[in-house]
């Protein structure tokens, strides 16, 4: 029985009586009960049933007229309050405007026909024009106009690049002079003070080129937009066929420079071999697997002169951005979120190349990912107090390193930032890692193993039907990372993503999905295909396609 939601404040004792017979004797218990009823009935049966010792065959005859006891004065309680109400009424003590209009307002807010339609947003609106364009002939202007934006940015870069250069080439001669002098004209505290003026000027520069990509990209972010709502205007009142004539003639004065540039880039070959899998115990689901020789910013970088392969797949991203096909990418990174060092800073840099015209800049996505995270450290924290836990196998250790550093992540755990600006990558899962990756004794429960399961499980739950995972989980070789080092951290990753896919039927009922294993550059041919030799063997391959390809 629900919960009395009565306004009222008036409560009244009454006296529940239960006649029963335990043998040769009649008994009765009488027990006293305030209404309205504030208590669980199963509750009040239980403890009533303890404190008078009541027979084990009599509980459910108790329990029977217990609710109906309470059912039937808690009707008579509200038969009572309506009476009374409605005297009120007659007599004139409600106001009968006022009580309408409160009903009305009752009715409207709980009656689902009633309620207000959520307004769209603008990126909802926005992402189904672009879903709609893109699948039309006016992808390839959406393309080009893009990489216009790219080259543009690309064009400022260069210009950005070279000013630092060259205030750092007339830095260094001018200190240079300085050290000359140094202990003849001038002291320590001169050659410091040029510094500090050198610092400051570098600081300025960077701030001036910082700013002013920051406001052309959000100029180029806006003018896209309303452009393609003005296109999807366009198309829905003009004469489709000349629509499409328009959008097929403009292209041509891009892909002149595209040809003249493309000869002046050369593309490293990329060593890959691809794999078909079935996997499950009843029900077998087919997957794909690619070993593929590479850098992971490869995934990322656009083409400024790009070949036909490289469109094919630029348009291929597009067309997925909003489906349920998306493509993720593991980025493994240390325990910072928001300080670009590393990989990340590499990361970022290819990042603000290109205007991301549908998500937030990845700054934003990061100061984001920030508050979250320390808001879920607080919460953490504070539950940690109210019910505090014996450390288990270091456990401790790890709680003061997170009490010192609350905006810092744990070994194991990753943030997620989305692009539709990158080469092949919609998602990205940024993995912290530390400096145990490059020992060769971690195992199945290392923190890395288990981070990769649990990304593995988000892309089960978001769509993201291809991921591209790093086999050795790190993307530099270094001089400890022999080959029997090599083979036996693969094994290992590949046994454990085995295990993991053969979950994923469980959590996505079986759908097909494609894990890409990538190895560093500076690995040997010889490494590459004792690895591709390995997979097989491990996954049991149903099928192999062999194939050295430019990236």
């Amino acid at each position: 029985m629900k919960k009395n939601k009565s306004k009222t404040n008036s409560t009244a004792e009454k006296e529940f009586v239960f006649e029963f017979r335990a043998g040769e004797h009649n008994c009765v218990l009488k027990v006293p009960l305030q209404f309205p009823a504030q208590e669980n009935i199963c509750d009040l049966h239980g403890r009533l049933v303890l404190l008078h010792k009541i027979p084990c065959h009599i509980e459910d005859e108790l329990k029977t007229s217990l609710s109906n006891f309470i059912e039937s004065e808690t009707i008579l309680d509200y038969d009572r309050e309506a009476e009374l109400a409605l005297q009120r009424l007659t007599v004139g003590d409600v106001d009968v405007n006022q009580l309408t209009n409160a009903w009305t307002r009752s009715y409207v807010e709980t009656t689902l026909e009633h309620a207000r339609p959520e307004e769209p947003s603008w990126d909802e609106d926005f992402a189904d024009v672009y879903h709609e364009l893109i699948h039309s002939p006016a992808s390839d202007t959406l393309l080009n106009l893009e990489h216009n934006y790219f080259v543009s940015i690309s064009e400022l870069i260069s210009e950005r690049d070279m000013e630092i250069k060259k205030l750092q080439e007339r830095q260094a001669a001018e200190m240079d002079k300085v050290m000359h002098e140094l202990g003849n004209t001038l002291s320590d505290h001169d050659v410091n003070a040029v510094a500090s003026q050198h610092f400051d000027a570098q600081q300025v520069l960077e701030n001036k080129w910082a700013s002013e990509l920051k406001q052309v990209t959000g100029i180029q972010k806006h003018e896209y937009q309303e452009w393609v709502i003005s296109l999807h205007q366009d198309l829905q009142k003009s004469n489709s066929s000349q629509i499409t004539e328009e959008i097929k003639v403009q292209p041509s004065q891009l892909s002149e420079l595209a040809d003249s540039g493309a000869r002046m880039f050369e593309e490293q070959p990329q060593l890959e071999e691809s794999f078909t899998i079935h996997l499950g115990a009843q029900l077998k689901t087919m997957h794909n697997l690619r070993l593929v020789r590479s850098d992971v910013l490869d995934f990322c970088k656009h083409r400024r002169h790009s070949s036909g392969g490289a469109k094919l797949r630029r348009l291929q991203t597009a067309l997925s951005l909003y489906s349920s096909s998306l493509c993720g990418l593991v980025l493994l990174v240390d325990n910072r979120v928001n300080s670009y060092s590393g990989i990340k800073r590499d990361f970022a840099t290819v990042a603000k190349e290109c205007t991301d015209f549908h998500f937030p800049f990845l700054e934003a996505q990061l100061d984001e990912v920030q508050q979250v995270l320390l808001y879920a450290r607080a919460q953490r924290s504070s539950k940690h107090k109210e019910q505090p836990e014996i450390p288990r196998n270091g456990g401790d250790d790890k709680s003061k390193n997170v009490d010192r550093n609350p905006s810092n992540i744990l070994p194991g755990e990753f943030y997620i930032s989305r692009h539709s600006n990158l080469s092949e990558v919609h998602v990205v899962f940024h993995l912290c890692v530390d400096d145990n990756v490059r020992s060769g004794n971690i195992t199945a429960r290392d923190p890395a193993i288990m981070g990769l399961r649990n990304i593995l499980k988000v892309c089960c739950t978001h769509d993201v039907t291809t991921i591209t995972v790093p086999l050795l989980l790190v993307h530099d070789m270094s001089e400890e990372m022999t080959i029997p080092w090599c083979l036996k951290r693969a094994e290992l990753v590949f046994k454990c993503v085995k295990g993991f896919m053969m979950e994923m039927a469980s959590w996505d009922g079986g759908i097909s999905r494609t894990v890409q294993f990538l190895v560093p550059k500076s690995i040997s041919e010889e490494m590459f295909y004792q690895l591709s030799n390995m997979l097989p063997q491990i996954f049991r391959v149903s099928s192999t396609l062999t194939l050295t390809s430019k990236h």
